[in-house]
């Protein structure tokens, strides 16, 4: 009776398994969307706790606000640019060869003077093909993002409204004990404080330092190569270094050698300092993410999410690693000396686990 038990139970976790793959596979372009709506939930919830219980708001009048509020702090500076990137982006791919003209030209004047050949007929060609199809692809990214944005706010109301029930749901289901869930709620809270906040935080310093320079030397469309060197920033290791490298070469071959190498300067001494006080102090507020979660989480996330994935794929892989270690405590480590039980102090409550 036992093992039939038993094998009906593997059964039903089977068929379980199954339709949950299923349901993965049809709704996956909405993952980002669910990932995001996640995002936005642990970071709102103290401030909807706050304004449901202590000040009598409607869950639906909260969620509204939250809504609202992301909107006008968060999603529109990021249209705005996505914007400026998206009409580069038009620019380039309607005129490839006028982007390609300054390598071109920085190649000639290299091969007239140092006889060195930076780019070969073969790896020009190679470039405009690998130009053609990011542009391409990142147009269409930018069109699934639009839909994303919208499905993200919808499943987001649903979670703040549902706050109560959708909490009570997480608890019933995962099998661990209450401290194990109590755990899990504050790594949870501290990696996507450190991934949604830190992380932007860290691109908009470095860009906005980044700007000042490109701005003091007279560099064409100091704007559009803030926002790149942004972005790289996220990168461990290279890091910024992958754009202003690059920009530095260019300097010192059309604008002076001084400039250029003053960028080396600027971007070894000042930016790369800055990343890192602002990376241990992140470290020190909240959670101290490796770097080599960072990077293979920017790789999987890039490929499966594009350029949300900057954000999104350390935070799975940061999930993946807290559900990892609280399975181990759980299930696998065994305490032979008995300690004198620890409070633990949340920020991230849960009304279930009273």
């Amino acid at each position: 009776m036992q093992q039939e038990l038993k094998i009906n139970r593997y059964i039903f976790l089977a068929v379980i398994l199954i339709f949950a793959g299923f349901l993965f596979y049809t709704l996956q372009q909405f993952f980002t969307a669910f990932l995001a709506a996640v995002l936005f939930y642990v970071l709102s919830k103290p401030s909807v706790e706050t304004l449901v219980k202590k000040r009598n708001w409607s869950k639906s009048a909260a969620a509204a606000l939250v809504i609202v509020i992301s909107f006008f702090i968060i999603l529109l500076p990021f249209s705005l640019l996505a914007g400026m990137l998206y009409n580069k982006a038009l620019l380039i791919a309607g005129n490839t060869d006028a982007f390609l003209e300054p390598l071109k030209a920085l190649d000639k004047k290299l091969q007239a003077e140092y006889h060195f050949q930076l780019l070969s007929e073969k790896n020009l060609s190679g470039l405009e093909g690998y130009f053609t199809n990011f542009i391409s692809n990142l147009l269409n990214q930018g069109l699934n993002l639009l839909s994303s944005i919208g499905m993200m706010y919808f499943i987001l109301f649903f979670m703040i409204t549902n706050l109560n029930r959708m909490e009570a749901a997480i608890v019933f289901y995962l099998p661990f004990k209450r401290e194990k869930i109590m755990l899990f709620a504050n790594e949870l809270h501290a990696q996507t404080v450190s991934n949604a906040i830190g992380v932007p935080l860290i691109a908009i310093i470095q860009g906005g330092l980044a700007w000042g320079y490109y701005w003091w030397v007279d560099l064409s469309q100091p704007g559009f190569w803030a926002v790149l060197t942004g972005l790289s920033s996220i990168i461990p290791i290279v890091g910024a270094g992958i754009i202003w490298v690059p920009i530095s070469i260019y300097l010192m071959a059309n604008m002076g050698v001084a400039e250029g190498v003053g960028l080396i300067a600027w971007g070894a001494i000042v930016l790369g300092t800055m990343d890192n006080v602002v990376r241990f102090v992140l470290a020190k507020k909240m959670a101290d993410v490796h770097p080599l979660v960072t990077l293979l989480g920017v790789i999987m996330g890039l490929k499966y999410f594009g350029i949300t994935g900057l954000i999104f794929g350390p935070l799975l892989i940061s999930y993946f690693l807290i559900l990892l270690k609280i399975y181990y405590q759980e299930f696998q480590h065994t305490p032979t000396v008995m300690k004198k039980k620890r409070v633990i102090k949340t920020q991230f409550k849960l009304p279930f686990l009273k």
